[in-house]
Protein backbone atom coordinates (compact mmCIF):
# COMPACT_ATOMS: atom_id res chain seq x y z
CA UNK A 1 0.00 0.00 0.00
CA UNK A 2 2.58 2.29 0.88
CA UNK A 3 4.28 1.47 -2.30
CA UNK A 4 1.66 2.10 -4.27
CA UNK A 5 0.87 5.78 -2.46
CA UNK A 6 4.20 6.44 -3.69
CA UNK A 7 4.22 5.64 -7.23
CA UNK A 8 0.82 7.98 -7.44
CA UNK A 9 2.62 10.93 -5.61
CA UNK A 10 5.23 10.55 -7.98
CA UNK A 11 3.06 10.28 -11.18
CA UNK A 12 1.37 13.16 -9.78
CA UNK A 13 4.49 15.04 -9.00
CA UNK A 14 5.75 14.66 -12.49
CA UNK A 15 2.09 15.17 -14.13
CA UNK A 16 2.18 18.47 -12.23
CA UNK A 17 5.33 19.98 -13.02
CA UNK A 18 4.61 19.37 -16.75
CA UNK A 19 7.06 16.29 -17.26
CA UNK A 20 4.33 14.38 -18.97
CA UNK A 21 3.42 17.16 -21.11
CA UNK A 22 2.42 16.12 -24.84
CA UNK A 23 5.47 16.83 -26.94
CA UNK A 24 4.47 17.18 -30.23
CA UNK A 25 6.07 15.06 -32.91
CA UNK A 26 6.82 15.25 -36.89
CA UNK A 27 4.51 12.31 -36.94
CA UNK A 28 2.08 14.39 -34.80
CA UNK A 29 1.99 17.41 -37.48
CA UNK A 30 1.73 15.25 -40.67
CA UNK A 31 -1.55 13.22 -38.84
CA UNK A 32 -2.86 16.46 -38.03
CA UNK A 33 -2.20 17.97 -41.77
CA UNK A 34 -3.54 15.17 -43.56
CA UNK A 35 -6.84 15.12 -41.21
CA UNK A 36 -6.89 18.53 -42.35
CA UNK A 37 -7.11 17.86 -45.95
CA UNK A 38 -9.89 14.98 -45.34
CA UNK A 39 -11.96 17.13 -43.86
CA UNK A 40 -11.72 19.71 -46.23
CA UNK A 41 -11.95 16.63 -49.41
CA UNK A 42 -15.35 15.70 -47.21
CA UNK A 43 -16.69 19.07 -46.15
CA UNK A 44 -14.70 22.00 -48.02
CA UNK A 45 -12.43 25.02 -46.88
CA UNK A 46 -14.77 27.00 -44.96
CA UNK A 47 -15.61 24.29 -42.92
CA UNK A 48 -12.05 23.77 -42.24
CA UNK A 49 -11.69 27.38 -41.70
CA UNK A 50 -14.58 27.12 -39.00
CA UNK A 51 -12.25 24.17 -37.33
CA UNK A 52 -9.55 26.10 -37.20
CA UNK A 53 -10.94 28.87 -35.65
CA UNK A 54 -12.76 27.77 -33.36
CA UNK A 55 -9.46 25.80 -32.07
CA UNK A 56 -11.44 22.32 -32.61
CA UNK A 57 -8.91 19.43 -30.73
CA UNK A 58 -8.65 17.50 -33.32
CA UNK A 59 -6.21 20.49 -35.29
CA UNK A 60 -5.18 23.02 -32.36
CA UNK A 61 -3.05 20.99 -29.47
CA UNK A 62 -1.33 23.39 -27.63
CA UNK A 63 1.62 23.99 -29.63
CA UNK A 64 0.60 22.08 -32.37
CA UNK A 65 -1.76 23.11 -34.71
CA UNK A 66 -3.02 23.94 -38.05
CA UNK A 67 -3.67 26.77 -40.15
CA UNK A 68 -4.70 27.81 -43.37
CA UNK A 69 -2.84 29.86 -47.08
CA UNK A 70 -3.83 30.04 -49.93
CA UNK A 71 -1.16 28.86 -52.34
CA UNK A 72 -1.97 31.57 -55.17
CA UNK A 73 -2.40 34.54 -53.17
CA UNK A 74 -0.71 33.53 -49.77
CA UNK A 75 -3.04 35.22 -47.85
CA UNK A 76 -3.37 33.18 -44.45
CA UNK A 77 -7.02 32.26 -44.19
CA UNK A 78 -7.19 30.92 -41.10
CA UNK A 79 -4.79 30.89 -37.60
CA UNK A 80 -5.91 29.63 -34.45
CA UNK A 81 -3.33 31.27 -32.28
CA UNK A 82 -3.07 34.81 -34.27
CA UNK A 83 -6.32 35.82 -35.77
CA UNK A 84 -4.60 38.95 -36.31
CA UNK A 85 -2.83 37.92 -39.83
CA UNK A 86 -5.91 36.11 -41.34
CA UNK A 87 -6.34 37.77 -44.56
CA UNK A 88 -2.85 39.06 -44.76
CA UNK A 89 -0.87 38.00 -47.10
CA UNK A 90 2.75 37.87 -45.43
CA UNK A 91 4.54 35.96 -47.92
CA UNK A 92 7.69 38.25 -47.84
CA UNK A 93 7.97 39.13 -44.19
CA UNK A 94 10.88 37.18 -42.66
CA UNK A 95 11.19 35.51 -39.16
CA UNK A 96 13.52 36.87 -36.71
CA UNK A 97 16.31 35.40 -38.73
CA UNK A 98 15.54 37.35 -42.09
CA UNK A 99 14.45 33.93 -44.01
CA UNK A 100 11.09 34.37 -46.08
CA UNK A 101 9.99 30.70 -44.92
CA UNK A 102 6.65 31.83 -45.68
CA UNK A 103 7.74 32.27 -49.34
CA UNK A 104 9.77 28.71 -49.01
CA UNK A 105 6.27 27.19 -48.05
CA UNK A 106 4.34 28.32 -50.84
CA UNK A 107 6.85 27.76 -53.27
CA UNK A 108 7.88 24.09 -51.95
CA UNK A 109 3.59 23.33 -51.93
CA UNK A 110 3.36 24.39 -55.61
CA UNK A 111 6.57 22.45 -56.81
CA UNK A 112 5.90 19.18 -54.71
CA UNK A 113 2.51 19.18 -53.02
CA UNK A 114 4.10 18.45 -49.37
CA UNK A 115 7.27 18.51 -47.51
CA UNK A 116 8.81 20.48 -44.28
CA UNK A 117 9.68 23.90 -43.73
CA UNK A 118 12.27 25.40 -40.97
CA UNK A 119 12.41 28.98 -39.33
CA UNK A 120 11.53 30.53 -35.83
CA UNK A 121 7.99 31.59 -34.86
CA UNK A 122 6.60 32.34 -31.71
CA UNK A 123 5.35 29.34 -29.58
CA UNK A 124 1.85 29.92 -28.47
CA UNK A 125 2.21 28.09 -25.02
CA UNK A 126 5.20 30.40 -23.87
CA UNK A 127 5.29 33.58 -26.05
CA UNK A 128 8.91 32.84 -26.90
CA UNK A 129 10.45 32.77 -30.31
CA UNK A 130 11.70 29.08 -30.97
CA UNK A 131 13.05 27.01 -33.59
CA UNK A 132 10.03 25.39 -35.36
CA UNK A 133 9.48 22.83 -38.74
CA UNK A 134 6.78 22.99 -40.20
CA UNK A 135 5.03 20.18 -42.38
CA UNK A 136 2.75 21.53 -45.39
CA UNK A 137 0.29 19.87 -47.63
CA UNK A 138 -1.65 21.20 -50.49
CA UNK A 139 -4.85 20.09 -50.85
CA UNK A 140 -7.42 21.91 -53.18
CA UNK A 141 -5.65 25.38 -53.81
CA UNK A 142 -5.22 25.44 -49.81
CA UNK A 143 -2.22 24.76 -47.76
CA UNK A 144 -2.30 23.02 -44.80
CA UNK A 145 0.48 23.85 -42.34
CA UNK A 146 1.22 21.46 -39.26
CA UNK A 147 4.30 22.59 -37.16
CA UNK A 148 6.37 21.42 -33.88
CA UNK A 149 9.12 23.74 -32.57
CA UNK A 150 12.42 22.15 -32.17
CA UNK A 151 13.67 21.35 -28.70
Amino acid sequence: MKLLATATALCLGLACSGALAFEPTEKDAIAMAERGAALIKAKGKDEMMKRINAKDPDFVQGELYVDLRDVKTGIVLAHPYNPSIVGKDLTDVPDANGKKYRREIIELAAAKGKGWVDYQYKNPTNGKIEPKTTYILLVDGVILEAGIYKK
